[in-house]
């Protein structure tokens, strides 16, 4: 069990990094007029990310898991997703954020994976959220928190558009034909 705690710590810790970067760029993004928005939603993608690892961990501690052929494919999965990950997140330097803060009259980025969809960190997260669990047998957590996270990113990525739409010059024209997802 021990392999399946380091991981999921791993993971954790990138997370938790990912938020003092957060926390950096909304400073950044505030003093130079960002505007943030979707406060109202916010709370609560935190708390389904919060609760996706205590589910996850609680799931691995009542099961056994263990390293199978489809546990190698998840990882290579997770893997692949948090290359994309960082490609996305370094292509919007320190625009990127956890919230929907948006520098009005900035340019949109259309660098990196930007350049063929709209939303390819949320990609990233649907892939984590659904392959992360796949790795150490946790099916209910997977199941359970894809279609949660669906829900969440269906009222997030709206809120965040029409913000994108109303306060960029140029998102409407950047990104109108680019798909949202790979599929849609």
């Amino acid at each position: 069990m021990i392999w399946v705690y380091g991981m999921i710590s791993v993971i954790i810790a990138q997370r938790l990094i990912e938020v003092v970067v957060a926390k950096r760029n909304e400073r950044w993004m505030k003093r130079n007029g960002g505007i943030e928005v979707g406060k109202t939603h916010y709370h609560w993608m935190v708390a389904l990310h919060v609760s996706f690892f205590i589910a996850l961990l609680l799931e691995v501690t009542f099961t056994t898991p263990s390293f199978t052929s489809i546990s190698v494919v998840a990882l290579l999965i997770v893997i692949i997703a948090q290359c994309i990950r960082i490609w996305a997140l370094t292509s919007l330097g320190r625009y990127w954020n956890t919230k929907i803060i948006v520098l009005p009259d900035a340019p949109a980025v259309e660098k990196g994976p930007y350049r063929f969809l709209r939303h390819p960190n949320y990609v990233v997260v649907m892939t984590e959220i659904a392959f992360v669990p796949l790795i150490f047998q946790a099916y209910w957590t997977a199941i359970l928190f894809t279609v949660l996270n669906a829900w969440m990113l269906s009222v997030r990525i709206r809120v965040e558009e029409k913000a994108l739409y109303q306060m960029t010059g140029d998102y409407t024209e950047r990104f109108e034909r680019k798909k949202r997802f790979w599929f849609v």
